[in-house]
């Protein structure tokens, strides 16, 4: 995820200070990584020395100054490139799941691989129900339905994969060891 692109998009819809981008970031990607404050700033700070973003002014509503910031032409025009760019489909296999398979086949025999790939799918499976009922609840955003929907087609693709893999662990396993 590119953190100041997003945040640039957040500008977009108008002046905003750090903590409410913040929220915001949180609120419109439910299912994203929070972002932590100090990224947020040290992002704004970047984004100001680059011209992408202006300070608007402070405000002091019980707490400490908050500076608002604006997009700038250039950050629009920076957002706008961004948001043109067409993202390639990822060219390597980098997932954790699949590496830990992997090793599992070195280090393990069939079943202890099997065991790994079982219990792997409980957990996308848990994972899935879980998804499914958040997107289906009565206070569930439309923010919250497309994350859920995101998150749960590459939970899909994943326990597809599982499942395949189940099937071929002996093959795997001979071919490992051969």
């Amino acid at each position: 995820m590119s953190t100041p692109h997003v945040l640039l998009g957040l500008l977009a819809a108008g002046t905003r200070h750090g903590y409410e981008l913040k929220r915001a970031h949180d609120e419109r990607l439910p299912r994203a990584r929070p972002l932590a404050f100090g990224q947020v700033y040290a992002t704004l700070g970047r984004l100001q020395r680059d011209g992408l973003v202006v300070a608007a002014g402070q405000e002091r509503e019980g707490g400490p100054d908050r500076t608002a910031y604006v997009l700038t032409d250039a950050g629009r025009a920076a957002l706008d490139r961004w948001l043109a760019e067409v993202e390639a489909p990822m060219p390597y296999v980098s997932s954790t799941l699949f590496a830990k398979i992997a090793v599992a086949l070195l280090v393990d025999d069939v079943a202890g691989a099997r065991s790994y790939l079982a219990a792997q799918r409980q957990a996308h499976t848990v994972r899935l129900r879980e998804l499914t009922a958040a997107k289906t609840a009565p206070s569930a955003s439309l923010d919250d339905v497309v994350a859920a929907d995101y998150a749960i087609a590459h939970l899909d693709a994943d326990l597809r994969w599982l499942h395949t893999t189940l099937d071929r662990v002996a093959d795997w396993h001979r071919e490992v060891h051969s």
